[in-house]
């Protein structure tokens, strides 16, 4: 057996023999002497310590040298240290009586990777201590500091958090999360067990958090919208679960509730009794107030499920309509005596006005708040690329001789003649100006005179041309309806169509012509149809229409070109399909020559006139719909678009700063959104 003890700064050991083994002593009169004693004593597992104002540093390496642990200490750890044992301890308690030791001190020992760190307190949580997850039990107790997750089951760990944070040391701390309910506690390891305890004892299952109410004359959804207005009060940033919650379950008319307050139930019970009696009359007058719903379509529905008939068959039925002071008719049910009441829609505030008895309320009522549900909208957006390139070439000689055209003598000319306005040799010597574009060359001498018209005496024309265009074309017309809503978007021009040309008779002293005109839209069309199913999928009935005025000089009337597509396609949530396309690719070649002449060698090309063209288009129709199933979706599509608008609209600055600035209209800046947003633009999608 050894026995340690400290005085006044100095370790003393002595060690004493048992077996016929002796263990070595050491002391020192230094004020921080460690003991050093044999790794494996052969004697009973026995120690008595005795510290009495010990340096923390000694006490430190006593320990180490006892318990065979390795310690590492933070230089703000100082201080004395007093431990007396009346009797012998096993070796095993020494580290726990240390650990209580340094708790007392202000410092906590925290273990990690095969060692012990000495730091303050304060720091501890702040160091990779052992952590158990909420299906892990605490690891051994003592004054370790440690990590545990509490997961409760029942009650809120935000209400159970100011009653346990007393109980925590306050150097360390405890933390809850409402996302799953859980509490987050870091503190010495006796101490979590405890708090184990406690919790385990409180988060138990109560009888008074929820009730039913089963009703028996009152609609439960109305029911429900009473109490829950006048019972529920605002409790911004509180946990979601201590909140009073009131709900209807039409199935079976009854009105579902829960709170932590038992009190708070007892009065949903008392409201629910007082609302839930029987009425004097046959039937009462009762108001909903739709909100998402068309009352008159939805009046159509109800008085066909009142009846038993369809839509239709009502619609086409000859039985007589009773009127109503509310400017809407009303279809009687089919048995007056056993259906009473009616059904009427009031277009001017949306709602439906029942009169019927409550059991038939009641139903009605139900199917009235399934129907009223926020429907989805679908925001499309059809993008039509094109890319189109145009290659072409022309190379020719033309040549004659007009030296005797204008005289009396006759005399023979010639010369070749290919194409026609300015690419003509002809055509160029009446009108100069008019050469086509491309090289010329041509020799003149001088004029002539042909039919009374004196032009130029152009002897030989030369051409060469080599032409090259390209054009890249991106439209994306968009549209935003609701499911199951027709929705429509026309850009472009009406263009006037003649369609008939008259005249007044000829006795008329004057005659004016008289023209018919038919006016068309031309430029782009956008029809869709979208019917969103219950996976996600979207299934649209799209007719896409892009025309252009092609030619306006053809004699028979304006010339236009169009592309359209009449489809119906099922497409997923944001996924781009192609729903439409032209790829076109054709060559032309063409060529001009004198028979026989244009074939010789090297001099048949003076005979000859060569023309080449390559044409390729490319076009593609695609589709992308977005399905919108709440307000903030939908808020931040239309809020990119907007800033990206926005953006543009700063960046048409005057060209010409010499002249002064008039201002431009602009979008004022969207509510919520930074200035950064506002000038950068969005990313296209």
């Amino acid at each position: 057996m050894k026995h340690y003890w400290v005085r006044t700064g100095i370790v003393w050991l002595v060690a004493l023999s048992f077996a016929g083994q002796a263990w070595s002593a050491d002391n020192g009169p230094t004020e921080r002497a460690a003991a050093k004693a044999s790794a494996n004593p052969s004697g009973p597992d026995l120690v008595t310590l005795n510290f009495v104002n010990a340096d923390i540093e000694g006490v430190v390496k006593a320990v180490s040298e006892i318990t065979g642990k390795n310690f590492v200490m933070d230089p703000r750890v100082k201080g004395t240290v007093n431990i007396v044992s009346a009797k012998p301890m096993s070796r095993s308690l020494v580290y726990q009586v240390f650990l209580s030791a340094m708790r007392l001190q202000g410092f906590a020992a925290v273990e990690e990777r095969g060692m012990v760190m000495i730091v303050p307190e304060i720091e501890a949580k702040m160091h990779r201590s052992p952590t158990a997850g909420p299906q892990e039990r605490t690891r051994s107790g003592g004054d370790t500091i440690q990590t545990q997750v509490f997961r409760l089951q029942h009650e809120s760990a935000a209400q159970l958090l100011p009653v346990l944070r007393p109980l925590i040391t306050p150097n360390n701390s405890i933390t809850a999360y409402p996302g799953n309910n859980t509490l987050v506690v870091t503190d010495y390891a006796s101490n979590l067990q405890r708090i184990e305890k406690i919790i385990q004892s409180v988060d138990v299952p109560t009888d008074g958090d929820s009730v039913m109410i089963k009703l028996q004359y009152a609609s439960a959804l109305d029911v429900a919208q009473t109490i829950k207005g006048l019972l529920t009060e605002p409790a911004q940033g509180a946990d979601p679960t201590s909140r009073f919650t009131v709900a209807a379950d039409a199935r079976s008319n009854s009105v579902l509730a829960r709170a932590g307050d038992p009190a708070k139930l007892k009065r949903v019970r008392e409201l629910a009794a007082m609302l839930d009696s029987p009425t004097s009359v046959g039937g009462n007058i009762h108001v909903i107030y739709l909100k998402n719903a068309e009352a008159v379509k939805l009046a159509e529905v109800l008085r066909a499920i009142y009846s038993g008939e369809s839509t239709s068959a009502q619609a086409h039925s000859t039985t007589p309509v009773v009127a109503s002071p509310l400017g809407q008719g009303v279809a009687p049910a089919q048995s007056t005596g056993s259906r009473p009441g009616i059904i009427q829609a009031d277009p001017t505030t949306n709602s439906i006005i029942i009169t019927a008895p409550d059991a038939i309320y009641n139903n009605l009522r139900a199917v009235v708040d399934k129907l009223d549900a926020r429907r989805a909208q679908v925001y499309v957006e059809a993008l039509i690329a094109e890319v189109s390139a145009d290659k072409a070439a022309e190379f020719g000689v033309q040549w004659q001789d007009l030296t005797g055209a204008g005289k009396t003598t006759g005399q023979l000319f010639g010369g070749t003649n290919f194409s026609s306005g300015g690419k003509n040799i002809v055509g160029v010597a009446q009108n100069p100006a008019g050469l086509a574009t491309g090289l010329n060359i041509g020799v003149i001498k001088g004029t002539v005179t042909v039919g009374g018209a004196e032009i130029l005496n152009l002897g030989i024309l030369v051409r060469a041309l080599q032409s090259d265009a390209n054009a890249n074309i991106l439209s994306t017309p968009t549209l935003l309806t609701m499911d199951n809503e027709e929705a429509k978007i026309v850009i472009g021009q009406n263009v006037p169509f003649i369609t008939g040309s008259y005249a007044v008779s000829a006795a008329a002293t004057t005659p004016t012509p008289f023209q018919t005109v038919d006016r068309k839209d031309v430029g782009l069309t956008l029809k869709i149809k979208p019917q969103i199913s219950e996976g996600g999928a979207v299934r649209l009935q799209v007719s896409q229409e892009v025309s252009s005025v092609f030619d306006k000089t053809n004699p028979a009337g304006i010339i236009t070109r169009k592309r359209s597509v009449d489809s119906t396609v099922l497409v997923n949530d944001g996924q781009i399909v192609v729903i439409g396309g032209l790829i076109e690719d054709s060559v032309t070649d063409g060529v001009e020559k004198v028979p026989g002449l244009g074939d010789l060698p090297l001099i048949g090309g003076l005979f000859r006139y060569n023309t080449r063209q390559r044409t390729k288009t490319n076009l593609m129709v695609f589709l992308r719909p977005t399905v919108l199933r709440s307000v903030e979706h939908a808020d931040g599509l239309s809020g990119a678009r907007y800033d990206y608008i926005l953006g543009e609209q700063l960046k048409a600055k005057p060209l010409n700063g010499d002249l002064p600035d008039f201002g431009s209209p602009s979008l004022p800046p969207r509510k919520g959104a930074s200035a950064a947003a506002a000038d950068k633009p969005a990313a296209t999608q």
